[in-house]
């Protein structure tokens, strides 16, 4: 009986293996099909970006696919988000799989014969638009994993969402947007998602391959500004006011201690950036007040917190000492992207599917951020980086993200279509919950 039980045990695991094999290679085989579509669908949306919560023609660029594919289709979710729904006709757990829509004001310089040539309106400003984020490939790559698993519906396990989120940079000032007004419309609970993955392009890693972390992978980003108050006066008489402009610069250096001797960087990074300064009229007046502002990048909750502390004392103690008051505000916008470590172990066997496990990397920390982490707070998630750099190119020579020269080399979005149809296949729910409301 042992005997028979134990070679039924067996029959059972090679048929399990026999099963996966089968799937990936036919994964394999209808992206091969789709992909020189994929290609021309993201060539086509990077001709033709939009804005945060401006993503009309892109999202019925979207919707017009999706609802060909026959996918139960929601559109004008969070302002211009649109959600694919396919159900399979295995049973099985609920995926998300999500993608980002907007492109940024940026003016584009790469000689391309799709290069965008789109002009907008932002923040009352005239400004070019372009896909300097990769966003357009992230499209594509969703497209294509919904039109890959269209045609093997009939053995799709489960449901799976595909999530077209708008304005992942940020809405314009005074409006809602992205992740978190998708998660507050119910994107993640009709129908209730088991598990969401997401995948981010990267200019600066090799086509072909995937990069990981388990854990805190990509910062959270908040904003600050610090308004200093000082008393006017002529610029020949400095004694006779309070100069701000001085005090600012004080301030500026000493938000940077924070970081070099306060911050215990060897536990996680810590980045505090003033990126504008504003103040003054005339070259011989000091004025009475100067504004900056800037991001704080913390990758650690508890760091967070006394980063925040620490910017408020250092720039009250800075004035006080010089004879002038700040106002600080800092506005927590993007918590820290956290991939569930459980999932993270448990989906690793499908991303080496995509890649070759020789191409599957783990890496460090990430300093920019990313509005995928609202969704983590929902159900597990797993956000990580698929390349695009051509293959050869010394890493020092690529244009970084939010540039005018960024540039993908699109001929490998076949790896992130194999990625997420793969987990799609694959998963299996977690042993038992997550925390996935702490870090």
């Amino acid at each position: 009986m042992k005997k028979l039980l134990s070679a039924l045990f067996i029959l059972s695991l090679a048929t399990i293996n026999l099963f996966a094999v089968d799937m990936s290679a036919a994964i394999n085989a209808e992206t091969s099909k789709v992909l020189p579509q994929v290609i021309e669908w993201r060539r086509h949306l990077h001709q033709y970006p939009e804005l945060g919560n401006r993503e009309f023609k892109t999202a019925e660029f979207i919707e017009k696919y999706l609802r060909q594919l026959g996918l139960e289709v929601r559109t004008k979710v969070a302002k211009t988000g649109v959600v694919g729904i396919l159900k399979g006709g295995q049973p099985g757990a609920t995926i998300g799989l999500r993608a980002d829509m907007d492109g940024l004001p940026v003016t584009e310089r790469v000689n391309l014969p799709f290069a965008s040539k789109e002009k907008a309106e932002y923040n009352g400003q005239p400004v070019g638009v372009m896909h300097a984020c990769g966003h357009d490939s992230h499209v594509a790559m969703l497209l294509g994993t919904a039109a890959v698993l269209s045609k093997m519906k009939d053995r799709v396990p489960g449901t799976v969402v595909f999530i077209f989120q708008p304005a992942e940079e940020g809405p314009p000032a005074g409006e809602e947007g992205g992740a978190p007004l998708m998660v507050k419309e119910g994107v993640m609970d009709n129908p209730k998602i088991d598990a969401i993955f997401g995948i981010h392009i990267d200019a600066l890693t090799e086509i072909g391959k995937i990069k990981y972390r388990a854990g805190s992978f990509m910062a959270a980003s908040d904003w600050f500004t610090i308004k200093v108050k000082g008393k006017q006066t002529h610029g020949s008489t400095p004694w006779t006011g309070v100069d701000p402009i001085a005090v600012s610069a004080q301030i500026i250096n000493g938000l940077q201690t924070i970081v070099s001797r306060q911050s215990e960087l060897t536990k996680a990074p810590v980045v505090i950036t003033v990126g504008r300064i504003n103040g003054g009229v005339r070259e011989n007046i000091i004025p009475e007040e100067m504004t900056m502002s800037g991001t704080i990048r913390t990758l650690d909750e508890e760091m967070q917190k006394v980063v925040h502390e620490k910017i408020k004392i250092t720039a009250e103690k800075i004035a006080e000492s010089m004879g002038a008051t700040v106002e600080v505000k800092i506005d927590v916008k993007t918590p820290v992207t956290y991939n569930t470590p459980e999932l993270v172990r448990a989906t690793l066997a499908s991303l080496e599917k995509a890649s070759g496990k020789e191409n599957l990397l783990e890496t460090n920390w990430i300093t920019g951020a990313e509005d995928f982490s609202y969704y983590r707070t929902k159900a597990p998630a797993f956000f990580f980086q698929v390349g695009g750099m051509p293959a050869g190119k010394n890493r020092k020579d690529a244009a970084p993200h939010h540039t005018p020269d960024f540039y993908i080399d699109d001929s490998r979005l076949d790896v992130g279509i194999k990625a997420f149809a793969n987990i799609v296949f694959d998963y299996q729910p977690l042993a038992k919950p997550a925390a996935h409301h702490k870090r």
